[in-house]
């Protein structure tokens, strides 16, 4: 199994219906044949503690089985048309891939 966590900080002057498309498009990666599971979350409201990082605006967990999966959800035409879509809306990417 791969654990591909993905934190995304987007740009302040998002409207609500920007927002709400950005995360329609991360759903849209459910799409990939070789995703196992996805969740799209925003920070939860933990409360404050000097470990936790909050800042981000998005975090997307997706679960393969293998690095082959991995490796074609990355090149797979949904994953391709979001970073096409979306690129421009965020000021920041953290990738965290866990076997």
């Amino acid at each position: 199994m791969l654990v591909h966590t993905v934190l995304f900080w987007l740009k302040e002057d998002l409207d609500d219906a920007q927002r709400a498309a950005f995360r329609k498009g991360l759903e849209s990666l459910r799409g990939i044949e070789t995703v196992e599971d996805l969740h799209v979350g925003t920070p939860a409201p933990t409360p404050p503690r000097p470990i936790i990082d909050n800042t981000y605006s998005f975090g997307l967990t997706v679960i393969f089985r293998d690095m082959a999966g991995h490796d074609a959800y990355q090149v797979h035409g949904l994953h391709k048309a979001f970073l096409d879509a979306f690129a421009s809306y965020w000021i920041r990417v953290q990738i965290y891939d866990a076997i």
